[in-house]
């Protein structure tokens, strides 16, 4: 499609359009995976010109591929970026720009609810080398504006949050960050640039797991970084290539172009059976509280409103009972997989408790915010009365 077309295009169109000429491609509908660890020079002097970066073309796929180059700007269209850069999983991404970022004696701001690994890499690795790690409820700015200084030189949260949905306003934690020229990142796996562009509100990075909806089938493990392009070119040259490794196959980022093409589709299913388990649980006597940003009950629904565009397709709820009801409606479960990733095809739930923080102990749980009862459940892209069903019979056990 033309680059004039493209402008115009809606966001489905561009994720199945943008960045390829079928034509160009010997006619080829969908495009090839190169399947190549090096490439060739015509002549010595066009060696060294693309290794100093005077002459565009390809050398190592390490640093890059053209499947895997198309994803990048399929990717980076779809979040109104300027750049993208893939890796071979989200906390490659992750570390691939922090690596980057940071140097020793340098600060990170990061909210109080992290995905787990995100956690661990900040405070077992970052803070080994000098970086300083403090935690803050950026659920509320105004903590930020109290505690950031000239040796802050990065925000990290993610919106929603892992595993329990609190959301941050980015717009507020961007205007607070920019006069320190401290960079604001945004864990977006949970919404994808479908729902929400934290870009397009001030963030200066975004990180996906694109193993979760971006994939969408659960078959593959991959990340993605969107941001300014000659940072971007720096996290490639540096923080991906020398650092962390952390390099996509070819065959992933067709499976991933390949998931994008039915995005937008996906998630309008994940965000109605996600709405739809929502409001059952929201109305059940066994739940204390179900977190879902669609709901009326939700402390921050105006946020959620005012940043995404749809609520998203994850659900987190409280049961009564603590500890053991979270392991009663689990192990009670028999549509829905007990598993600890999201986005996919299939609904998944798990229980932090017992399952991904199982060894903090209730004191840790409860100062990173998770209840001893509290499910986090993926809505998938199955029946959603079939989804009820099951909720319902997992709650009679408990």
């Amino acid at each position: 499609m033309s680059r004039s077309t493209d402008d115009k295009a809606g966001f489905s169109t561009r994720a199945i359009h943008h960045g390829y000429d079928a034509y160009a491609g010997h006619g080829a509908l969908n495009p090839p995976v190169y399947m190549s660890s090096t490439y060739t020079f015509p002549a010595v002097d066009d060696g060294s010109a693309r290794f100093a970066g005077e002459q565009v073309g390809y050398v190592y796929s390490r640093i890059g591929n053209p499947t895997t180059a198309l994803l990048e700007q399929r990717i980076a269209d779809l979040e109104g970026g300027e750049a993208a850069l893939v890796t071979g999983s989200g906390m490659g991404a992750t570390a691939s720009l922090l690596w980057t970022l940071l140097k020793p004696g340098d600060e990170v701001i990061a909210d109080k609810t992290l995905y787990g690994c995100t956690f661990a890499y900040f405070n077992h690795g970052l803070a080994r080398f000098g970086v300083k790690i403090t935690h803050l409820d950026l659920t509320e700015p105004e903590n930020l504006a109290n505690a950031i200084s000239d040796k802050t030189r990065l925000v990290f949260f993610e919106s929603p949050a892992n595993p329990n949905m609190r959301l941050v306003d980015i717009a507020a934690v961007a205007a607070i960050a920019k006069p320190y020229d401290a960079k604001v990142v945004v864990d977006n796996t949970y919404c994808t640039p479908y729902l929400q562009r934290p870009l397009e509100l001030g963030a200066d990075y975004v990180v996906h797991s694109a193993t979760k909806y971006l994939g969408g089938h659960g078959d593959l493990i991959a990340g993605a970084i969107v941001g300014p392009k000659e940072s971007l070119d720096e996290v490639r040259f540096y923080g991906l290539k020398d650092m962390t490794g952390a390099v996509l196959s070819s065959q992933d980022a067709f499976l991933i172009l390949r998931g994008l093409k039915t995005l937008a589709l996906r998630m309008d299913r994940h965000c109605d059976n996600a709405r739809g388990i929502a409001e059952y649980l929201a109305a059940h006597p066994k739940v204390e509280i179900c977190h879902f940003p669609g709901l009326e009950s939700f402390p921050q629904r105006e946020l959620a409103q005012r940043q995404m565009s749809a609520p998203g397709g994850m659900v987190a709820f409280e049961l009564k009972g603590g500890l053991q009801a979270g392991c009663r409606f689990m192990n009670a479960l028999q549509l829905v997989t007990r598993a600890v990733s999201l986005g996919d095809a299939e609904s998944l739930a798990q229980h932090p408790a017992s399952m991904t923080h199982s060894v903090y102990t209730p004191e840790e749980r409860a100062a990173h915010l998770i209840s001893e009862g509290l499910v986090r459940l993926s809505a998938g892209l199955e029946d959603l009365d079939d989804l009820l069903e099951d909720v319902e019979l997992a709650l009679s056990k408990v």
